[in-house]
């Protein structure tokens, strides 16, 4: 009898329909509400993405899964609530709760010290202790969204299941050691990432986005062109690349469109149901990985009047000296084409931020000016080195696409590409703090919509004291003064917009929820703090009115 080797994970959910994922360690007909699916096939993986359609508009639909026709979901004697989907309605609130960075180490001690107390401490799971709170709390206080913004797996860090089965396996004497070489060992991180039982049960009962970042890929991930030639002359990089994109594809992307976008993508018809499909997803996993281009990865959600605009930030950049982006022109322009329309209000994910501290901001303008030759040579190869010693790799660091966001962010909040939304909120992760962010346009320009800059990160990978306090100065009045003298003495373009620090930094493993209900929105940020009997809570850090 086949059995579930990972999920059940709700992903896609509508008003009348539904997407369910799951891997098996046999192929099988996956069954799910009356609805069944076969198995596809990928270096010996069994996987489906069953679709549920023909639901009801706020409906409650509890759900089991069967394989081959017996019962696999919910585990025996389980104490957890039945998995559940619950279908959207136009006029109901939503809550969307967002982060990134979490990595997988067991629940017990070092992991759970701080790593001030050990260096192996990362302190408890954000997303357990959600999960932990979600079963014991009335059904309708739970979110409806759950943003994965990033570093969901990290080849290179936490994980000690995965490590050991690649000392094991391979050894570790040669690069890239312990890291992860092809699509066996990233198969193992999402086993180990998302196998905890209350993991497991979160990601079955609540509607689950991704993106992907750099440590999905590799550290420093397509950071610059001098990285990716350095990247490409490694044994192993093409190996890694290949399988980064075969898993990425089919743990987190597939299950983030639509039916209709299932229906209109070239590669899913040729993938679903196929015993055969590892050949198929390598030719293009390969292919893309050569070209560095061709394939959008963002994507777009409608829920009720608000609407969710998912931009890959890592892995469609432009890397050309001069002519960085952070997307190409194509992918830009399906950005516009999104972002243009009547909504309430307008969400924007991207897992690196485009608002970091304005000191921070100036100093990534000054260095791409650097590396682009501003100051010489001499002074470019060392701004080089600086960019990836300490990642100088987001928006702030991709000024023309920094342009073009904050420009198109102003004409949507004037009311010129539709109905100006009551609020426009940008989602971010990956720097290990959170903090929410009030932007400011130019006077006179009409601007309609509030706008912020909501970050939170880590869900699970806390930053220690000395870092703490080099984030904490760089939103200093003195820092942001100096940053921005040095962006101006190498040509840096002013960014033409203000924004000013509403909450924050915060530096704990924490969850925020944006919760929209009509026009109105809120931001609310949580911290796990110590709870009863040893375990732990969400603790409100601030919660404030966006709209």
């Amino acid at each position: 009898m086949p059995n579930l080797r990972i999920g059940p994970l709700l992903r896609y959910v509508g008003e009348t329909e539904a997407t369910v994922w799951v891997e098996t360690d046999a192929p099988c007909e996956v069954e799910i509400l009356g609805r069944t699916e076969p198995t596809f096939t990928v270096e010996e993986h069994h996987y489906a993405l069953v679709r549920i359609e023909g639901l009801e508009p706020a409906g409650f639909y509890e759900y089991g899964v069967k394989l081959d026709g017996e019962e696999a979901w919910p585990p025996p004697g389980s104490d957890l609530p039945p998995s559940a989907i619950r279908t959207f309605g136009r006029d109901r609130p939503l809550d969307v709760c967002f982060g990134s960075c979490r990595v997988a180490l067991p629940h017990e001690e070092p992991y759970v010290l701080s790593k001030d107390e050990h260096e192996d401490g990362f302190e408890f799971d954000a997303l357990r202790v959600l999960a932990r709170e979600m079963t014991r709390t009335e059904r309708d206080k739970w979110p409806e969204l759950l943003l994965l913004l990033g570093d969901q797996v990290y080849v290179d860090e936490g994980a000690p299941r995965t490590r050991e089965r690649i000392r094991r396996r391979r050894g570790t004497e040669t690069p890239p050691g312990e890291e992860v070489t092809d699509y066996e060992e990233y198969s193992w991180l999402y086993e180990e990432a998302w196998t905890d039982p209350l993991i497991r049960w979160l990601f079955s009962t609540v509607s689950v986005s991704m993106q992907w970042d750099d440590h999905d890929m590799s550290d420093d991930w397509n950071i610059s062109a001098s990285w990716l030639e350095e990247m490409r002359r490694k044994s192993w990089w093409h190996r890694r690349a290949t399988a980064g994109i075969m898993s990425y594809w089919v743990h987190q992307h597939l299950g983030n469109l639509s039916p209709r976008a299932l229906d209109e993508d070239d590669l899913y018809p040729r993938v679903c149901g196929n015993v055969h499909a590892t050949s198929v997803l390598r030719e293009f996993a390969a292919g893309v990985s050569s070209t560095e281009a061709g394939v959008r990865w963002s994507y777009c959600r409608d829920v009720g009047g608000t609407r969710l605009i998912f931009v890959d930030s890592r892995a469609g950049r432009v890397l050309k000296p001069g002519e960085r982006s952070m997307v190409d022109e194509e992918e830009w322009e399906w950005v516009v084409e999104h972002a243009s329309g009547d909504f309430d209000h307008l969400v924007i994910a991207t897992t690196v931020p485009l608002l970091l501290s304005p000191g921070f901001h100036h100093l990534e303008a000054w260095n791409e000016r650097l590396c682009d030759g501003a100051w010489g040579g001499l002074a470019a190869r060392l701004a080089e080195k600086a960019r990836r010693a300490v990642d100088f790799d987001h928006w702030a660091s991709f000024q023309n696409s920094f342009a073009r966001m904050r420009q198109l962010l102003e004409e949507v909040g004037c009311g010129q590409r539709g109905r100006a939304p009551a609020s426009i909120v940008v989602l971010s992760g990956d720097v290990h703090h959170a903090y929410l962010a009030e932007i400011g346009f130019r006077p006179g320009v009409g601007m309609e919509s509030s706008a912020y800059q909501a970050v939170c990160s880590p869900y699970r990978n806390p930053l220690d004291q000395k870092e703490r306090r080099v984030i904490r100065a760089g939103f200093s009045r003195p820092f942001i003064a100096v940053m921005r003298a040095l962006g101006r003495s190498a040509g840096a373009p002013d960014p033409g917009i203000r924004w000013r620090l509403a909450d924050g930094p915060y530096f704990d493993n924490q969850v925020a929820t944006l919760r929209i209900d009509g026009r109105k929105a809120t931001m609310q940020l949580d911290k796990t703090v110590p709870g009863d009997g040893g375990e732990r809570r969400l603790d409100c850090v601030f919660e404030r009115r966006l709209a």
